[in-house]
């Protein structure tokens, strides 16, 4: 499972596995021997900062690559999220479209909406997953 993980990180990032034990300064076959042997803990770590993911992802904890990835529940709380601020721009008195159905719309309307769903949602994603990173213990990441 380790070995199987690395190779296909070194292969997303288009390296092969010689050119990564390089450039981390292991021996050639340092990952080869990874199939029979468990590597030391901070040859692993300095791999998983290599790739950018976590220790648990290389040795198949988990199948989350970063601790600030979102989850299925960080995903349904953003859809919540997302859902309420929907609905608190259509009761309000001022929104952005008077108040009329999506019917009434215009089709440049319809896209401002989808655009504005589309910046709201992302920018939703973005300060979940800058939460995590910043707020995330150490002994967590």
């Amino acid at each position: 499972m380790l070995f199987d993980r690395v190779k296909k990180l070194a292969e997303e990032r288009g390296e092969n596995l010689k050119t990564v034990a390089q450039k981390l300064s292991f021996s050639e076959n340092a990952f080869y021997k990874w199939k029979t042997q468990s590597p030391k803990s901070e040859t692993l770590e300095k791999t998983a900062d290599y790739f950018d993911v976590s220790t648990d992802y290389l040795l198949g904890r988990t199948d989350q690559k970063r601790y600030y990835d979102l989850t299925e529940k960080d995903e349904q709380s953003i859809q919540e999220e997302l859902q309420k601020m929907i609905e608190g721009l259509s009761n309000s008195g001022h929104a952005a479209f008077d108040g009329r159905t999506l019917d009434e719309l215009s089709e440049e309307e319809l896209e401002d909406r989808e655009l504005l769903l589309s910046s709201l949602e992302n920018s939703l994603r973005l300060a979940k997953r800058v939460a995590k990173q910043k707020f995330t213990p150490k002994k967590y990441r």
